[in-house]
């Protein structure tokens, strides 16, 4: 199969909300407030895709200073197309707008856990969240 990758390519909110329904990503995504995804895709500052045709098959969204670090907050492959590579390959097309240096962070989603292993990622034993709803102490 022969897919086009590319950075320089604006998604819709409706592609958006399309391709994550078709992932198990979806289930932790707002998909029923528009506003949301459509501020997560316009604050986002580096976007990879992926297309079969005009479909929109995948999706890397993230925010980065572009030098030192890259924090990959969305990778979502249309499950019928997993396993094809396209989640490597959206990562690798982030990697060549970055520094050489700079680091990949992420988040991984509980299904895709022994995913980032397998690609040569390692597991950060000191990262923190705070919920939006808990606030600061």
């Amino acid at each position: 199969m022969s897919f086009h990758y590319t950075t320089d390519r604006a998604i819709t909110v409706d592609q958006f909300i399309a391709l994550l329904s078709k992932t198990s990503l979806g289930v932790r995504r707002p998909l029923h407030d528009r506003s949301r995804l459509d501020a997560m895709l316009k604050h986002a500052n580096l976007l990879g895709t992926a297309w079969d045709g005009d479909q929109l098959i995948g999706v890397a969204r993230a925010l980065t200073d572009f030098a030192y670090c890259c924090y990959l907050s969305d990778l979502a492959v249309d499950e019928a197309y997993q396993r094809c590579g396209i989640g490597k390959a959206l990562i690798a097309l982030l990697q060549e707008q970055i520094h050489p240096e700079a680091k990949i962070i992420l988040l991984s989603a509980p299904k895709a856990v022994d995913y980032y292993p397998h690609l040569g990622f390692e597991q950060h034993p000191s990262a923190w969240t705070i919920r939006a709803d808990q606030g600061l102490r």
